[in-house]
């Protein structure tokens, strides 16, 4: 299991990356080949969706791509006409349900809940694409809104800090809603891992920011 600890979003990117590269196992996912580490998990100490890191070394593309798909309901062409993480969070299989109202209802009548937990799998619909952020855990253990989200896996060369962008983001919306101060975020990666494609462009931002 590997742990990266960082103060900011960029810290975290940067510093699973370095793992990746330095320490990760070759293999292949959807054909492709990849680096990965298994069992990651990075915790953020003050997560802020204006990373100066990310900022300057994202592609402006992929990160708005990447806000898109949590804010758009519209179906993801990229991902084979798949719901966006939007529409599985606002408007849950096409019921209707809002799950992050959900969890902001359920913390404002019992701050210290466990399980106001969502999750962006909707297991009747999803028969080919499967969500790489699968669950989010809300919970205000200490006063400050944390954050713990589970992921089968996650790019960190092309998407990975527009995933940490968007869930910053996002945990920032619920503790506003609670009038709480936005505390830690935790990201569980099961794989998380770069691909070959990738491997110039990482070593770069790596090698231009110590």
């Amino acid at each position: 299991m590997i742990v990266v600890s960082g103060s900011t979003l960029g810290e975290a990117w940067l510093g699973i990356a370095r793992r990746i590269l330095a320490e990760g196992s070759e293999s292949t996912y959807d054909g492709l080949p990849i680096r990965e580490v298994a069992h990651a998990t990075l915790v953020v100490e003050n997560p802020d969706p204006a990373d100066a890191v990310i900022a300057v070394h994202a592609d402006p593309e992929r990160l708005a791509w990447m806000r898109a798909n949590f804010v758009d309901h519209d179906l993801v062409a990229e991902l084979g006409d798949a719901r966006s993480y939007a529409s599985r969070l606002f408007d849950y299989a096409s019921t209707g349900v809002d799950q992050v109202q959900w969890v902001i209802d359920r913390l404002t009548v019992d701050p210290t809940s466990r399980s106001a937990t969502i999750t962006t799998f909707e297991p009747t619909i999803d028969t080919t694409y499967i969500p790489c952020v699968s669950m989010l855990d809300f919970w205000i253990p200490q006063g400050t809104l944390e954050l713990v989200v589970y992921a089968h896996s996650i790019d960190f060369g092309s998407k990975g800090y527009g995933n940490l962008v968007q869930l910053a983001a996002l945990q920032r919306q619920v503790a506003a809603a609670l009038d709480r101060p936005v505390g830690s975020l935790t990201f569980i990666i099961k794989s998380a891992h770069i691909y070959a494609t990738e491997f110039d462009y990482m070593r770069h931002v790596l090698a231009d920011t110590p």
